[in-house]
């Protein structure tokens, strides 16, 4: 996949949360069982979502991690921005620096294209969208044969 495995696993997260009531803080040991997330990569993930305001977090017996904002107001494409910058909507897949219309590589053609879609799918799904299908349609978020 084009996307680091802390951004898979950060749009996991926030879609796990997307699920569950609104402004209920979750312990991050429960997403990380629920999801199948190694528990401590899965903190410091959430830590740097925290730092760009995706996430909130609280501290106590009832603490643990919220989604900042309402699910329909934070798109996919914030989630990638926090987590892996704009990378995957700029640079060329076989990592050419300079590659574009005037030196491109042999799949600039197809690449610039298909990441201009791959952006307007981030920009334009919310997490609220997906968390409908989610609880609606039973899509998973856990991989069936991992454990944490």
């Amino acid at each position: 996949m084009l996307l680091s495995k802390s951004c898979e696993y950060g749009l996991r997260a926030a879609l796990h949360l997307a699920s569950v009531a609104p402004g209920t803080y979750v312990p991050i040991r429960d997403v990380s069982t629920a999801l199948g997330i190694p528990y401590h990569f899965l903190a410091k993930i959430a830590q740097a979502m925290i730092q760009q305001k995706i996430l909130a977090s609280t501290r106590g017996p009832h603490g643990g991690v919220r989604l900042a904002r309402a699910a329909d107001q934070i798109t996919l494409n914030a989630i990638v921005l926090a987590l892996d910058g704009p990378a995957i909507f700029e640079e060329c897949v076989l990592g050419l620096p300079g590659c574009g219309t005037q030196q491109p590589c042999p799949l600039h053609d197809q690449w610039a294209p298909a990441r201009e879609r791959v952006r307007a799918m981030f920009v334009e799904t919310t997490l609220d969208e997906l968390a409908t299908r989610i609880q609606t349609q039973g899509f998973r978020l856990a991989d069936l044969t991992s454990t944490p």
